[in-house]
């Protein structure tokens, strides 16, 4: 049978310790785990094991050695005995994390719940092998206990079977996200490992409710690919926040990743001389399709196209099409449908995806397509789109210019909110 003894920090924190003999030794202020058990190549999940104390008696504050130290339970009340004292220097402990200083009190993102949450207590369990963080605590239970009320009040409700709601967080499922304590020395690029594995969208929200000390750490460690889609994802005020964040260089090098007409609605928030620097900075290619799609007026159509489109000759046949967008393999939202052009760009048809896969891989694009696609053109208002997209159930349609050459797309996410507004005055 093995033996443990659970507690929570905020039980111990201030708690006198006692040599054998009885002799107190000072007061217990936090306790230092060790960020070096947490492999990313374990096969189970490791919890972060507490190798050191920070203790006070009288004005002196030292840091020993934990592999001496006892804590027992009995009568609900904790006690902590210390067998052997050893003092040890902290210099040598970078990777190591204070809970109390670091941990409490901070945010933390729920991984599974995908949110942002504050910690008001750590779950802590001695075992034979040591002594572990195996959870947070982040409901009102936890913030109960940390003033001392969470019994008494827990009392008063037992007639009423009503229960102190608590939530515990395996530790697991967590990802420390305040750094902006500079004792803290943990590299960011391991401290926010668990986060590179949300979706960008979930990152950003999570982003978007932190503060934008902790925003900046956190978007820094990303790297330039999942940096950029979740800067896609940001509402405007945090894409100007991060902008404003990071370098110019390294902003640029982000802004080349992203489709043209989001880095086009990025810029348009920014300061003239912000967005020209920028502008400057990136690769010429990209930034001239930026340059183009910020020449139109804000409420024209080739405003919020995209110019990432694929373009197709009416003499390929389906399987050849076909293989050549696996080749491209292009954004989903940039595929709902491929265009066939003449030798001047000039639209020909459109072919939805859904109708390319279920044609006969043999035939010719100009053997089945239709001429005479639903299109709009680049100076028309966006204001026309919604009624469009409703009208003829697409899911992207063509732009083009008084010459009838393919200048872009707008696809139904560009328009989704004045869709929903549509349908709520019907």
């Amino acid at each position: 049978m093995t033996l443990q003894t659970t507690f929570y920090l905020s039980q111990i924190i201030g708690k006198k310790c006692f040599s054998p003999q009885g002799m107190m030794l000072g007061k217990l202020m936090d306790f230092l785990i060790d960020q070096a058990t947490l492999s990313e190549n374990e096969p189970e999940p490791v919890r972060p094991r507490v190798i050191a104390v920070k203790m006070k008696k009288g004005k002196d504050l030292k840091i020993f050695d934990f592999a001496s130290f006892e804590i027992k339970k009995f009568k609900r009340k904790i006690h902590v005995i210390c067998h052997e004292v050893k003092e040890i220097s902290y210099d040598n402990l970078s990777t190591c994390l204070w809970l109390g200083q670091n941990i409490l009190d901070k945010q933390i993102v729920d991984i599974n719940g995908r949110k942002l949450v504050r910690v008001n207590d750590v779950r802590m369990v001695m075992i034979p092998s040591g002594t572990y963080a195996i959870a947070v605590d982040v409901g009102i239970e936890g913030l109960l206990r940390r003033i001392g009320i969470d019994r008494p009040l827990q009392t008063a409700l037992d007639p009423l079977n009503i229960s102190i709601p608590g939530k515990l967080i395996l530790w697991d499922d967590i990802q420390a996200v305040d750094f902006s304590d500079a004792s803290t020395k943990i590299k960011l690029s391991k401290s926010f490992s668990k986060l590179h594995t949300l979706h960008p969208s979930d990152l950003a929200d999570i982003i978007e409710d932190m503060d934008k000390t902790a925003r900046a750490s956190l978007f820094a460690s990303l790297d330039d690919e999942k940096a950029a889609d979740v800067l896609e994802e940001l509402e405007p005020k945090a894409q100007v926040d991060m902008v404003e964040s990071l370098p110019i260089e390294k902003m640029a090098d982000l802004l080349e990743k992203m489709p043209a007409d989001e880095v086009a609605d990025i810029l348009d928030n920014l300061e003239e001389e912000k967005a020209i620097k920028l502008l400057d900075e990136m690769e010429k290619e990209s930034s001239e399709e930026v340059r183009e799609l910020l020449e139109y007026p804000d409420k024209a159509v080739g405003s919020i196209m995209t110019t990432d489109f694929h373009t197709f000759n009416e003499e390929m046949t389906v399987a050849g099409t076909l293989a050549e967008i696996r080749k491209l393999q292009p954004e989903p939202s940039n595929i709902y449908s491929i265009f066939v052009t003449d030798p001047n760009n000039r639209l020909i048809s459109a072919i939805s995806l859904m109708e390319l896969v279920i044609t006969d891989p043999d035939l010719q694009l100009k053997q089945f397509m239709k001429k005479n696609p639903v299109v709009v053109f680049d100076n028309d208002k966006v204001d026309s789109l919604a009624e469009l997209f409703s009208s003829y159930n697409l899911l992207s349609i063509p732009v083009i210019n008084k010459n009838n050459q393919l200048e872009g797309v707008v696809v139904v996410e560009d328009i989704v909110e004045d869709l929903l507004n549509r349908r709520k005055t019907k």
